[in-house]
């Protein structure tokens, strides 16, 4: 989320898979071949006037009017400009898939009943008012008062997958595993090449404009989870954080339901990337689970090498060549990806998503990214309307 939710019970969703108890960290530990760990998933939207194109500040009217349908998996953000989408917990891919379609589809259904449109992507295209309009809120105003013209930015929206780990050191540990992922996933994800109606030259301007924050991008590695707790006391008496819940690394133990999160991503132009990035974290997780048990050490990429990597990452996105964050060296971004696909193809076969990940990650090797489709329907007639309206089409066809 863009910035922390105003009330921690707005995600206890999050906690147990829909109609069940959430599983131990023991009972759904991968490398004892149980059930698959759980999956939740966040979505950042826009709201955008049909006839302008710009955001419309309607954000917590629109919330309002689907909370009926959609109770706990719709909420507000840090603008008025932006509606979150929250799924429950999910072993299996195929239903989380089908509620973040069914959840899109009530919150377009909503919006229209305003005269608005929902487009799902990292930024604006353009429109937004600076200062932003603050969805009203302690929380907010304080974090408004806190981060001053930083948060005159944060229109931007994430997709966040939160994985079910209730054990604090497996979060941790887990955590300085899956760090050198963080570029590939990052180039996977790009869709927010447009900021203020202009091309920014980056497939995704949303993970750049994060890097402005006091703790944002990839996180440190963590010794231990008292080293992790001991830096985040720490940073929060600095001022740099309100509390754990302004921890907007990259991948974060999430402060108040039992998961991992990875926030890398920006809001995914459709379901099915959504879907994508969805496994490919989950087994990224339980591959790295896996490591853990094994006594497997976490790679150690040096944190300026770790940062250019996912630098390079936001600007090319899945064309040219990304950095190899453990060697430095440059390395075509599909092969990046194809190493990624290799690392955490047994769990994509032990969850049943191998030929979903293998299909998808086709399709984005033909179409591109998000950023790339973006461009292209930009490039139809040179019109940004043209961007909005095809963002707006594919957010929920139909």
């Amino acid at each position: 989320m863009a910035s922390p939710p105003p009330d921690e019970a707005s995600s206890n969703h999050l906690l147990a898979p829909a109609g069940g108890t959430a599983p131990s960290s023991r009972s759904s530990d991968p490398a004892r071949g149980r059930a698959p760990l759980t999956v939740g998933i966040e979505e950042e939207l826009l709201l955008v006037d049909p006839v302008s194109r710009a955001v419309s500040p309607r954000g917590p009217e629109v919330a309002r009017s689907v909370a009926g349908e959609l109770g706990g998996r719709v909420g507000t953000e840090l603008t008025r400009y932006q509606v979150e989408l929250r799924t429950d917990p999910h072993t299996g891919l195929a239903a989380a898939g089908e509620q973040i379609r069914a959840s899109r589809a009530a919150l377009v259904r909503a919006a229209a009943r305003h005269g608005l449109r929902v487009a799902s992507s990292g930024t604006p295209v353009f429109g937004q008012a600076s200062p932003l309009p603050v969805t009203p809120g302690p929380r907010y105003a304080r974090s408004v008062a806190t981060f001053r013209a930083l948060d005159d930015e944060q229109s931007t929206c994430a997709c966040h997958i939160h994985v079910g780990l209730p054990d604090p050191r497996d979060a941790v540990q887990v955590s300085n595993h899956l760090r050198p992922w963080l570029p590939t996933l990052t180039a996977l994800a790009a869709n927010s090449p447009y900021w203020a109606g202009q091309d920014t030259g980056y497939d995704s301007w949303r993970a750049t404009c994060w890097g402005r924050w006091p703790v944002a991008g990839p996180p440190p590695y963590f010794e231990s989870p008292a080293h992790f707790d001991e830096l985040v006391h720490g940073l929060v008496e600095a001022g740099a954080v309100m509390d754990r819940s302004g921890l907007y690394w990259d991948i974060r133990p999430s402060h108040h339901v039992p998961t991992l999160e990875v926030r890398v991503a920006d809001a995914a132009l459709t379901a099915g990337d959504t879907v994508l990035l969805a496994a490919l974290v989950r087994a990224l997780t339980t591959a790295a689970l896996h490591a853990v048990r094994t006594g497997e050490p976490a790679p150690r990429p040096a944190p300026e090498m770790l940062r250019a990597a996912c630098w390079r990452a936001a600007r090319d996105g899945l064309t040219g060549d990304g950095i190899d964050p453990v060697t430095g060296g440059l390395v075509p971004q599909t092969e990046l990806v194809e190493r990624l696909l290799a690392r955490v193809a047994p769990a994509l076969r032990r969850h049943g998503d191998l030929d979903l990940t293998r299909e998808q990650w086709a399709r984005l090797r033909a179409e591109g990214n998000g950023a790339e489709r973006q461009r292209a329907a930009f490039r139809r007639r040179s019109s940004l309307h043209d961007v909005v309206d095809y963002v707006v089409s594919v957010t929920s066809p139909g």
